[in-house]
């Protein structure tokens, strides 16, 4: 294993752990990958969502990447489109180095939780708009992932969403908040999803989850959607590193490694 770190002409950050080709595990040397997106907010990105989340990826051998990207906490908000740009931009720029990464550019996912959810949801949903694939000079179909992992993820603007989540990207502007409400965005032709949610989510209500399970229902989208009765916001692994220790909820993992393995058709 070595580590990658990059920085994006935006100032967005990659790190990345890529498991090193090896002439005994030929079948293996190029692999899938999955970028890892952190919540907070859109006010900063949480590191309890970065490295326990990644670890476990790369032991399922994938090539992990972790993404730091636009927040209020460096960019005075409203930021608009800056973190789609930034989340596609990483994208792309695996995709274009796939070769030196070892890195199938036809499988690579995104994983993301709470506003990162919401961020990795839009490298689905979003990246056609002008502001992105035009400010990236590249097709739209180049900047969206073939698999989406979300957890407690932030989708709508509307009655359950998380007010400050959406602020942090629209600021007063409704088009913004109709636009970022996700649910809305969901069209025919996407990449399979997986979400799942605690029920009594007291930040996140479980709601966001439902609603975009409702609109990939609806357009005929591959998904998978699970909900755990009990646990708060922010558990990610739900073990005891990210102090959520729940040994029911952290089956999400495995629940979600099998389902990703069954997507990419990838079976150490």
């Amino acid at each position: 294993m070595h580590l990658y770190e990059y920085t994006l002409p935006s100032g967005a950050h990659l790190v990345g752990y890529l498991r090193d080709p090896n002439h005994h595990m030929m079948d293996y040397a190029v692999r899938p990958g999955v970028m890892i997106i952190p919540g907070g907010g859109y006010d900063h990105c949480g590191h309890r969502e970065g490295d326990p989340v990644a670890m476990n990826f790369l032991n399922a051998g994938y090539q992990v990447f972790i993404l730091t990207y636009t927040t209020a906490n460096t960019t005075p908000a409203p930021l608009g489109f800056a973190p789609l740009r930034d989340a596609a931009g990483a994208i792309l720029h695996l995709r274009r180095n796939a070769e030196s990464l070892n890195l199938d550019p036809n499988r690579l996912a995104v994983c993301g939780f709470s506003a990162g959810g919401h961020l990795a949801a839009s490298t689905a949903l979003l990246t056609q708009r002008p502001e992105v694939c035009e400010a990236l000079g590249a097709d739209a179909a180049l900047l969206r992932p073939d698999a989406v992992m979300l957890g407690y993820p932030v989708i709508s603007s509307g009655d359950f969403g998380h007010k400050d989540t959406i602020r942090n990207l629209a600021g007063d502007d409704p088009a913004l908040w109709d636009l970022f409400s996700l649910e809305n965005q969901v069209r025919p032709g996407l990449p399979p999803f997986f979400v799942w949610h605690t029920v009594t989510d007291e930040l996140v209500p479980v709601e966001n989850s439902l609603l975009l399970a409702q609109a990939l229902q609806k357009n005929h989208i591959s998904y998978e959607l699970h909900l755990f009765p009990h646990g708060s916001h922010g558990s990610s692994t739900c073990h005891r590193e990210v102090n959520h220790p729940d040994p029911h909820n952290a089956t999400w993992l495995p629940l979600c490694m099998d389902w990703l393995a069954g997507v990419f058709d990838f079976h150490l």
